[in-house]
């Protein structure tokens, strides 16, 4: 199997990025955000309360996740259901935001993504996909922008949705942000040893995803 592995701090474009690859390439991208809320949908069917983190790191080894396309739409599967309609209502959600803090969930949940990318070639997109998730994948990407590019984005993205939002507050969001998953005590956000860095600084969408796909298949020419 190939694995492309895309890391790099908030707002530097990671999903748009691996989502643009994947379909380039014909693999599956791994929504590691969906997976954590099927697991909390999981949760909730199974009567346990968002707010017993005992509970939850006990219940939460019998999930069953993965990811699938079927007639090129993504399908989050839990035990073989499509579940993608109930993965953004308002109980899964909260669940989400609670049962992702418990060190259990994360466990089991990363031994599904590794599980699926043992058998599927993927892209997956994160803080610690190279480090941690996907530590052999052939490729690994450390995508990147300044703080000043990536609160400009966010901006923007927020300001089109006419919502009340400032530049400046924004960048100092960012900065802490990136702060805090850079010290985090459980897989911290690093450049992996053999990880390329991209800066989408003064790149379009299109440009990253050319750059990353030409690192690939330069990869997988060598590996044939």
């Amino acid at each position: 199997m190939f694995n492309i592995a895309i890391d790099g701090p908030a707002g530097a474009g990671k999903s748009t990025i691996a989502k643009n690859v994947a379909k380039e390439l014909s693999f599956i991208y791994v929504d590691t955000g969906a997976m954590y809320r099927a697991m909390a949908l999981y949760l909730h069917r199974n009567g346990i309360s968002a707010d017993d983190p005992e509970k939850i790191a006990a219940g939460c080894g019998g999930a069953d996740i993965s990811i699938e396309y079927r007639d090129g739409e993504q399908v989050v599967l839990l035990a073989g259901e499509n579940v993608n309609a109930w993965l953004r209502t308002e109980e899964v959600s909260a669940m989400a935001s609670k049962s992702s803090a418990v060190p259990r969930v994360r466990e089991r949940l990363l031994q599904l993504q590794q599980e699926l990318a043992a058998t599927q070639n993927v892209v997956m997109d994160g803080r610690d996909i190279g480090t941690v998730v996907l530590p052999d994948a052939q490729v690994k990407i450390y995508l990147t922008a300044s703080v000043e590019v990536r609160a400009k984005r966010r901006y923007l993205e927020q300001k089109a949705k006419g919502e009340k939002v400032d530049l400046k507050e924004i960048e100092a969001e960012i900065a802490e942000r990136d702060h805090r998953d850079m010290t985090r005590e459980v897989a911290p956000l690093k450049l992996a040893d053999d990880a390329v860095l991209v800066d989408s600084s003064d790149m379009t969408i299109d440009e990253v995803a050319q750059r990353i796909l030409a690192i690939v298949k330069e990869k997988m020419a060598l590996e044939k």
